[in-house]
């Protein structure tokens, strides 16, 4: 256990730099999953409104560094290939 002021401060800060973006990861898969089950079923319009919902909230991913700019590029590039196969 760190015993500097420093030490005890950084800890702090990397505890709610990890809660915040576990927040936010969870949520992305969520969307996610929302997008891929949509497909499953065939429910182009369920799965375009879902697909809608998961891009913005990707890129806000991305833009935070919870996840690289190039894994969310090629999320969303999937999710929409997979939606507009429905189509």
């Amino acid at each position: 256990m760190a015993n500097h002021k420093s030490a005890l401060k950084r800890i702090r800060q990397s505890e709610k730099r990890t809660a915040r973006n576990r927040h936010i990861r969870s949520t992305m898969r969520n969307l996610v999953k929302q997008v891929r089950e949509a497909a499953g079923k065939k429910d182009g319009e369920t799965a375009k409104n879902a697909l809608d919902r998961a891009v913005p909230f990707i890129n806000k991913a991305a833009s935070k560094g919870v996840i690289h700019k190039a894994t969310a590029s090629r999320k969303i590039s999937r999710l929409t290939k997979l939606v507009n196969e429905l189509a």
